[in-house]
Formats: structure tokens, C-alpha cells, sequence
């Protein structure tokens, strides 16, 4: 069996990352090392994390390092790691117990995937099941093509061949909310092939103080990420010719993030931002909107109450913008 290098980077962590490190020692799959980047935590996590080790018989590493973000943390990880295959699980996310023999064998039917993905449930704070993401539903095809427009990276459902990650840089540390993504789309340039494992792998923990709140950081930096993605020398002329469709995704996906916070003139500039991408009649757009923010809602648990959104001013005003502009 393959040895797996599971990296865990921590930030602050005391309350939900015991629960993390079990979720992989309680995995069917058991060559595996665990690996715990603590980037700079202020409260218990190193206390947490050395009393799990001493009673824990296997490779158990735990690394500190001064507060220099999650992309750092990562790559810390990865230069200490050994494993053939690589997880990456976030400090308050949980493993299912099949996660790691599951995507490993897999990938050893397939020796040339770069990486796997798979479904993940979303979960409350207590771990309660809120709802099931399936990807593969809309996205039968994990290749370079829908890698680049649909961007469906969540690193906690996803093994990567660790070969595949060490002919890259390693994650982006100027990005705070999108390395991941950027590091997959350059996987994805790079020719790394990837497929699904058609179940969940992974609870997606909700909680006040998730990282991936900070909505309008996402927004911004996502939509500027991409712009310097497209921008590059090196891409070919048909990643390039996937741009547009791309930009318009995120933008839109980005567009329901800040609806779903509260941000609704930011929403707004971003549905605006979107229309430069499509050549969508205005209604079209209108609808296509809609549609994708019924589908991001269901997916976390929720639903959208379209005549809330339709009543709002910022919508009727960038609905009169849009149609006034289609004339």
C-alpha cells in the first residue's frame, strides 16, 4: 500500500482539530502519515496536538512556524512530506472513514491521474449534515477544459499524485482565500488529468468563524487571480480561448458568495462585472443568474428567495442598467 501524506495546516485550531486528526486515524486505509502545520496558533492547538501523540504509534509530525498564512502552511507540509499521494485537510473538517482507500486505490488503477476529487458533505458546527455536494452531476468530466471553467476545487475531497505537485512551485503565498484554486489551474495547464470518486470523502464544517466567510477578500482576489492567469505568457491559445467562460463563473459564483453574506451592491457589481464575459441576451443573463444562485443555495442547505432578490434595489437597479444597455 502507498503511503499517504496528509497535511493539516493549523491556525488556532484547539477546538475542532482533535476531531480532524481523528477522523484519519479512524481511516480504513492505514499507511499514512500525518503531518500538522501550525502557523503560529496563540492558543492550545500545540498542547492539543502533543497529547495526541503521545499516545498515537504512528508518524504523527508536528511543525511550528511564525503566522505566515495557510498557502506557507502548506507548502511547509510539503517539503516535509513523504507520501507517494497527498491530502490536504483543513484544521475544522473531518475525514470519512473510506476517504483515503478509496481515492488511493483509485488512483493505482490509474497511474496516469494527477489527482482525484470527490463529493463532501456540508455540516453545522456540531458535524450535522446539511446537505451533499455531487459535482459530477453537472461535471461529468474532471479534464483540463472543466478544471478551468468550473474551478471545482475543494482540497479536503481531493489526493493528488505528490509527483504532480512537485513539478509546480507549490501554493501561491500571496494568495490568502484562492491558492488552491490557482495551484489546480496550473496543474491543469501543465496537463495533470484528473477524475471523480463518485461519493463523499470529507465533512465540510460551517461555522462562524470560517476563513471562507471573508467573502468580499474571496471576490476580489479570485476575480483578480484569474485575471493574472489568463494574462500569462505561457498559456496556450486554447486555455485561452476558455477565459471567457471561466471569468463569467466566478464572477457569478463570487456574485452569490456576497449575496449569501449579506453584500448585495458588491453582488451586484459583480453580476455587472459578468455581463462582459457572455453573449447572453440581457433576459438571458437575468435568467442564467438566477439559475446558478437556486443551484449554489441548494448545494449549502439553503434556498433563495427570489422576490426578496428581485425587490432589493440594488437588483432593480442593475436590471435597469442591464436592459437599458441591451437597447
Amino acid at each position: 500500500m502507498s503511503l499517504v501524506s496528509v497535511i493539516i495546516p493549523a491556525y488556532n485550531g484547539e477546538f475542532y482539530i482533535r476531531e480532524a486528526i481523528a477522523s484519519i486515524l479512524a481511516q480504513t486505509y492505514t499507511n499514512y502519515e500525518i503531518i500538522i502545520v501550525d502557523d503560529g496558533s496563540t492558543d492550545n492547538t500545540r498542547q492539543v496536538v502533543e497529547a495526541l501523540k503521545k499516545d498515537y504509534k504512528g508518524s504523527l509530525i508536528y511543525i511550528f512556524q511564525d503566522n505566515q498564512g495557510v498557502a506557507k502552511a502548506r507548502n511547509k507540509g510539503l517539503e516535509a512530506a513523504k507520501g507517494k499521494y497527498i491530502a490536504f485537510l483543513d484544521q475544522d473538517d473531518f475525514f470519512l472513514p473510506y476517504k483515503l482507500v478509496e481515492q488511493v486505490s483509485f488512483m493505482e488503477a490509474k497511474p496516469d491521474l494527477g489527482l482525484v476529487n470527490s463529493g463532501w458533505d456540508i455540516v453545522n458546527q456540531a458535524g450535522k449534515i446539511i446537505s451533499t455536494v455531487q459535482p459530477w452531476h453537472s461535471l461529468s468530466q474532471l479534464n483540463t477544459t472543466a478544471l478551468i471553467i468550473w474551478k471545482p476545487v475543494f482540497l479536503g475531497a481531493m489526493l493528488f499524485r505528490y509527483s504532480w505537485l512537485q513539478k509546480t512551485s507549490g501554493f501561491d503565498s500571496q494568495l490568502e482565500q484562492t491558492s488552491d484554486v490557482e495551484l489546480v489551474l496550473r496543474l491543469a495547464v501543465m496537463g495533470c488529468q484528473g477524475d471523480w470518486v463518485k461519493q463523499s470523502t470529507v465533512g465540510y464544517r460551517q461555522h462562524k468563524h470560517n476563513a471562507s466567510k471573508n467573502s468580499l477578500l474571496q471576490a476580489k482576489e479570485l476575480n483578480q487571480m484569474l485575471e493574472e492567469f489568463f494574462a500569462r505568457l505561457n498559456i496556450s491559445s486554447e486555455i485561452k480561448a476558455l477565459e471567457a467562460e471561466s471569468r463569467y463563473q466566478s464572477l457569478v459564483w463570487s456574485a452569490w458568495r456576497l449575496y449569501n453574506t449579506g453584500y448585495l451592491a458588491e453582488m451586484s457589481h459583480y453580476l455587472a462585472q459578468s455581463c462582459a464575459y457572455t453573449d447572453k441576451y440581457a433576459t438571458e443573463i437575468v435568467l442564467d443568474w438566477i439559475k446558478y444562485f437556486k443551484q449554489y443555495a441548494a448545494e449549502y442547505g439553503t434556498t433563495i428567495n427570489v422576490n426578496l432578490l428581485s425587490n432589493s434595489s440594488e437588483w432593480q437597479q442593475l436590471i435597469r442598467k442591464l436592459l437599458f444597455l441591451s437597447y
